[in-house]
């Protein structure tokens, strides 16, 4: 296992520059002006999506005005981002649902986030942390790889390696140990001890409904 301190140390050292697209989306307060720019981000570069994001906000800051946008306006605004007609109707519906269902407010709840079309985990997660400063993380499939290959994790996937993060970030540790970087847990049902968490998780443990309650052993 690589040392996470050193890894860490390196990264803020390289103090590598962030990009405008980045720094704008670190300016936003409000989870709308997060989902709808991230929405606009995925499968593009930063140095498209900051300038497709400020002409977008030229024309609607909120689900309101959002809704009332002709979609040819706002394809025409956020061109050359990847699969812009898409991305423009589904800005639009979600806008419009936003004021018919929410009462114009983004929902904070992961599960409600992802039932719109368009927004997976890794945008719901975004808005979460950065919208309604929420602990969670996006995860796509490199930071899944990036955590399995240093050794951190066993997971299957990047939904199994999100939920393991945010369920630890939750106060959700099986036992309060933790020794040389990992957890050490024992099974309150057949005593067994594991000194890698993800290893009780996937071999002896199941998520509970409730983050912050230990899984149960199946065992």
């Amino acid at each position: 296992m690589f040392d996470i301190d050193a890894i860490v140390k390196n990264l803020e050292d390289a103090k590598q520059q962030k990009s405008d697209f980045v720094n704008l989306m670190d300016s936003f307060n409000d989870p709308y002006l997060v989902l709808i720019a991230c929405i606009l981000s995925l499968r593009t570069n930063d140095k498209t999506t900051y300038p497709a994001t400020l002409r977008m906000l030229e024309l609607a800051k909120t689900p309101q005005e959002m809704m009332n946008i002709n979609v040819e306006q706002l394809e025409k605004a956020i061109y050359p981002v990847g699969f812009y007609k898409n991305k423009a109707g589904q800005i639009i519906e979600l806008s419009k649902i936003l004021v018919e269902k929410y009462n114009g407010k983004v929902p904070c709840d992961i599960d409600e986030l992802c039932k719109f079309k368009g927004v997976g985990r890794k945008t719901a997660n975004l808005v979460l942390s950065r919208g309604f400063n929420t602990p969670a993380i996006c995860v796509d499939v490199h930071v899944h790889r990036i955590f399995n290959r240093l050794g951190y994790l066993k997971t299957k996937d990047p939904e199994e390696t999100e939920h393991v993060h945010n369920w630890v970030s939750n106060g959700g540790y099986p036992s309060d140990c933790v020794h040389e970087g990992k957890l050490i847990s024992i099974c309150t049902v057949c005593g067994e001890e594991y000194t890698e968490y993800i290893e009780a998780l996937g071999h002896n443990w199941v998520y509970s409904d409730e983050l912050s309650e230990a899984p149960t052993c199946v065992k």
